[in-house]
């Protein structure tokens, strides 16, 4: 009898075969990664996602037969869909920007060193992004107007941001203009739990999967280019 795989259970998908190793290498490493499945192209990632657990899935871009794009918009789609990370030979791959609007929860380069990659993997399983906001914001910037609108990748509707309330949407542009906890608790003299809190409501109310995500729908949505301090809400208290 096979045992069940236990702690993070990864999957890799790369058209090579030796990145493919290395990688396993490096995971395996690690007591409670679980590398269960490996795929050479976006259509045995897209079918190795809906027969295999998985909780992260390591996702090359450029691949034949389906490529990562594709792959990430049919892999996070699923119902107890796993978490994508991307890896890409660039660090200014336009390609995987689309990836990450198309679901992934942000990108790797491939000469990633093991730590970062072991590292990139428990945030990603912890429901947080292996990118940060600024950095995020930065590539919408350079790439957003290029990218290709992803099928099924639906923009919130207003109603939705109208259920923020006005220290949420401060919080929410906060976060779009790259500030981690601790500097939203100094802006909004608040503590760290508190701004853990309002985040966590606004990925909810949002229907957001992470901060990227936040970014990304913060920027779709024009709220970075018209704010300003003290724009539309004035002082805001915190009130819910």
């Amino acid at each position: 009898m096979t045992a069940r795989p236990t702690g993070i259970r990864i999957a890799i998908v790369d058209d090579q075969a030796l990145v493919r190793t290395g990688f396993r290498m490096v995971l395996e490493a690690e007591p409670d990664f679980s590398v269960v499945g490996e795929a050479g192209d976006g259509a045995a990632a897209i079918e190795l996602a809906r027969s295999t657990a998985i909780d992260v899935m390591l996702m090359d871009v450029r691949m034949p037969v389906v490529d990562g794009i594709a792959a990430t918009a049919a892999v996070t789609a699923a119902e107890r869909a796993p978490r994508v990370i991307v890896l890409t030979t660039f660090d200014l791959d336009e390609y995987a920007f689309a990836a990450i609007r198309a679901g992934a929860s942000g990108f790797l380069l491939k000469d990633v060193r093991p730590h970062e990659l072991v590292a990139a993997i428990r945030t990603v399983h912890s429901g947080d992004a292996t990118l940060s906001p600024r950095i995020t914001r930065r590539m919408i910037e350079l790439f957003a107007g290029e990218l290709p609108a992803m099928p099924g990748a639906a923009r919130p509707a207003s109603a939705m941001l109208d259920t923020l309330t006005p220290r949420e949407r401060e919080i929410l542009v906060a976060v779009a203009e790259g500030l981690n906890n601790a500097e939203l608790a100094a802006r909004f003299h608040v503590s760290e739990s508190t701004v853990k809190t309002h985040v966590g409501r606004i990925l909810q109310k949002l229907d957001a999967r992470d901060r990227v995500h936040l970014v990304i729908l913060a920027y779709e949505h024009g709220l970075l280019s018209s704010h300003g301090p003290s724009s539309e809400q004035g002082p805001s208290d915190d009130r819910r």
